[in-house]
């Protein structure tokens, strides 16, 4: 196959056409935020038809490679980083190992008292002082999350001069805390919004987040780390790998 000609096979037209676009978008030919050739130029470069086109974009958009604008035709979206959840990783652990920045704005680090949820989920009475810290997480220099943590307050002491910046949590409570990690429980919704997350992610009030909630136990099953991480839906995803347990046959 050349680089502007589809070969003839049982691979349909729109397949093929749709995964030599989505190479070029990749390799970034085609650069994010840039305009797409149109459906007549890109039918006329690779000798298809419009339809053909058609289905091929429609496959791109449902990937999230483009977006289309009325009257205005077709651009490229700015790719989602994503973090891959199968094992207990901190995001600075997961991103930068696929060379990717990531950097940490500390907004705040207090101690107060626990109400009734984080005090359940750190099984630790309602109104006990606990750590709280309020880090925007930022990859490549854009924020991505707004990330809550609840610690105990003998952990949090311990944090307090941490570096919050560069270093992920769950490193410092292994390296400098010397505390085994377990597993972790998610929970995951969507969210609007707020006045907050609009401020911490630079967002327009109403769009997208998608909400996780996470508690972190230690190797002997103690839970040691609450956390409620808000990501921006436009800009990240958090995959996973799921096998089928497969039982005995009847």
């Amino acid at each position: 196959m050349t680089d502007n000609v589809l070969s003839l096979s049982s691979v349909p037209l729109h397949t093929q056409l749709r995964d030599v676009l989505r190479a070029r978008i990749l390799d970034g030919e085609y650069p994010q935020d840039s305009q797409m050739p149109s459906e007549s130029e890109l039918g006329t470069l690779f000798k298809v038809s419009r339809i053909t086109v058609r289905q091929a974009l429609g496959d791109l958009q449902k990937e999230g490679l483009i977006f289309k604008i009325h009257g205005k035709g077709t651009f490229v979206a700015k790719p989602k980083t994503f973090q891959n959840v199968s094992s207990l990783q901190g995001l600075a652990e997961s991103m930068t190992g696929r060379g990717y920045e990531v950097i940490n704005r500390l907004r705040s680090f207090k101690f107060i008292p626990a109400d009734k949820r984080v005090a359940e989920r750190l099984q630790v009475a309602e109104g006990e002082t606990v750590a709280q810290i309020k880090r925007v997480r930022l990859i490549n220099r854009e924020p991505i999350s707004l990330e809550i943590t609840y610690l105990p307050k003998a952990l949090g002491e311990r944090l307090e001069k941490a570096d919050l910046v560069t270093r992920d949590i769950f490193l410092i409570l292994e390296n400098d805390c010397g505390i085994a990690l377990g597993h972790a429980d998610l929970a995951i919704d969507a969210v609007l919004a707020d006045s907050d997350l609009t401020q911490a992610l630079n967002v327009e009030a109403g769009s997208p987040i998608m909400r996780i909630e996470r508690l972190t136990h230690d190797a002997n099953g103690q839970p040691l780390d609450f956390e409620h991480l808000y990501y921006r839906g436009d800009a990240f995803q958090y995959r996973l790998r799921i096998d089928r347990q497969k039982g005995e046959q009847a």
